[in-house]
């Protein structure tokens, strides 16, 4: 195993402190500047979003980049049947575990059909009134070979979860997304989101003829320089005309007409699309394939968190004796070498990682510097303290400080084990090299969502219970009354 501590994790530490105290700085500043200087800044930093770049190419182009041949589809497929072949195996006794890996394992054969699938599925979404009725309506008149077109709910709409729609539409081939208008910033996440997801997309300015000619240009050009080159504008359906007509007695008639629908733009760019329809339907199975092992992966790690657990929790509390027992001036971590080595072994197990006993005591003492390092220990060991000063009784008591302290940070190691472990890549779990910069930023996150006062608070109790039980309460009272 290869542990390698870089100094990024420090550096970043330090970053984030001299950020905070920059922040404060300019915060006084501010003050000072009056209204006129501040709405100056509040400009700059809209102007500053306006020409926030996007990355995504034109549909075609991402395309051909990807480069997704059937193998790497199917390799895919196959690592989402393995995490459900491991889910049926962890599950054990826990039915509603094995239903659940049951239902999965269904679609497998599906994906494997998916593969061959000649139909293109297109999805078009976008918020409410911006025409995504009328152009599927439209498309469907254009006799697109082998192309079904959907509608998703509308985006943007209170009370409605965005999130579960745009999740949806990832499962299709490719997205039009609409507006009728420049991008808000909120459908600009949600358009950051579709490409996270490497989904192929293109965005539809549409009811373009709703605008003036020279406000049409500027909006088409503003979406270009956001979003690209990978934005047509069409107007599905055109407002209605006026006509007017001069007859030969000089007088006029009057009429409106409805123009054809704009959308031969639209229509050209999706058979450039559909030409590389193989690639776009390998596309989509990939993405299906990963959110199947994403969803398998959660199931699993849920299963082997609940049975890691426990372990975590029973070294805790043998750390807190242990330090209790034999209390020191400081707390040194690399103290519970021994006893954090055993609970490594016992987690690894859990999620079939495999440490042999010398392996295990060096990552234990690796743990236990990086606390040190980071700062961890020290922190931990002084909260805890002015919890345990706001009850006397228990403060006077040697080796308490030392002992929670060392069960607090038995379980942040323990904790962290976990959520690196649970990041891992199922099929490189076994044998692979212990990566203790990623374990750090694991560390990190853990201390931090473990900090929360009541948490603390309920944990220090626990630790006093258990390390000074009623009788020796009772002592230390009649000590503390004769003094």
């Amino acid at each position: 195993m290869v542990w390698k501590l870089k100094r990024p994790i420090l550096v970043g530490g330090v970053g984030l402190s001299f950020t905070l105290w920059m922040l404060e700085s300019w915060h006084h500043k501010l003050m000072q500047l009056g209204e006129f200087s501040l709405l100056s800044l509040l400009a700059i930093g809209a102007g500053l979003w306006l020409i926030k770049p996007w990355s995504t190419k034109p549909t075609n182009q991402q395309l051909d980049e990807m480069a997704i041949d059937r193998v790497m589809v199917e390799n895919t497929i196959a690592q989402s049947a393995y995490a459900i072949d491991k889910l049926h195996e962890v599950a054990g006794d826990c039915g509603e575990a094995l239903e659940k890996a049951a239902l999965l394992k269904e679609n497998i054969p599906q994906l494997y059909s998916e593969l061959d699938r000649e139909e293109i599925k297109l999805t078009v979404t976008g918020g409410k009134s911006v025409g995504k009725t009328t152009l599927i309506e439209i498309l469907r008149q254009q006799n697109l070979p082998s192309v079904e077109c959907v509608e998703t709910l509308p985006l943007f709409i209170q009370g409605n979860f965005d999130t579960a729609v745009l999740e949806d539409a990832v499962k299709s081939d490719l997205v039009l997304f609409l507006t009728n208008g420049d991008l808000t910033e909120t459908q600009f996440q949600s358009l950051e989101q579709l490409q996270a997801e490497n989904q192929p997309l293109m965005l539809v300015y549409n009811k373009q003829d709703q605008y003036l000619p020279d406000q049409r240009a500027s909006v088409l050009l503003s979406l270009k320089q956001r979003i690209g080159e990978n934005v047509v504008a069409t107007a599905a359906s055109p407002q209605p005309i006026k006509i007017r007509k001069h007859l030969e007695d000089n007088s006029v008639q009057e009429w409106m007409e409805q123009p054809a629908p704009d959308i031969d733009n639209l229509i050209q760019q999706l058979d450039k699309i559909l030409t590389q329809r193989q690639q776009l339907v390998w596309a989509t199975t990939m993405r299906k394939a990963k959110l199947l092992k994403t969803e398998t992966k959660s199931l699993l790690n849920g299963v082997r968190k609940l049975r890691a657990t426990p372990i975590i929790e029973q070294y805790q509390w043998i750390s807190a004796a242990a330090a209790f027992a034999n209390p020191v001036p400081a707390l040194d971590i690399l103290a519970t070498v021994a006893i954090n080595a055993q609970m490594v072994i016992d987690l690894s197990r859990v999620y079939q990682q495999k440490f042999s006993l010398e392996q295990a005591k060096t990552l234990a003492g690796e743990m236990g510097s990086l606390m040190l390092k980071l700062g961890l220990v020290e922190l931990s060991t002084k909260t805890i303290t002015v919890i345990l000063k706001s009850n006397a009784l228990t403060f006077v008591a040697g080796g308490v400080v030392q002992g929670v302290s060392a069960a607090y940070l038995t379980r942040i190691a323990g904790l962290a084990l976990i959520e690196y472990f649970q990041q891992q890549e199922l099929c490189t779990l076994s044998g692979s090299e212990f990566n203790l910069e990623k374990f750090g930023q694991s560390l990190q996150q853990v201390f931090a969502q473990n900090q929360q006062v009541v948490f603390l608070q309920s944990f220090v109790k626990q630790g006093v219970k258990r390390l000074l039980p009623e009788s020796e309460k009772e002592v230390v009272a009649i000590k503390n009354a004769a003094v």
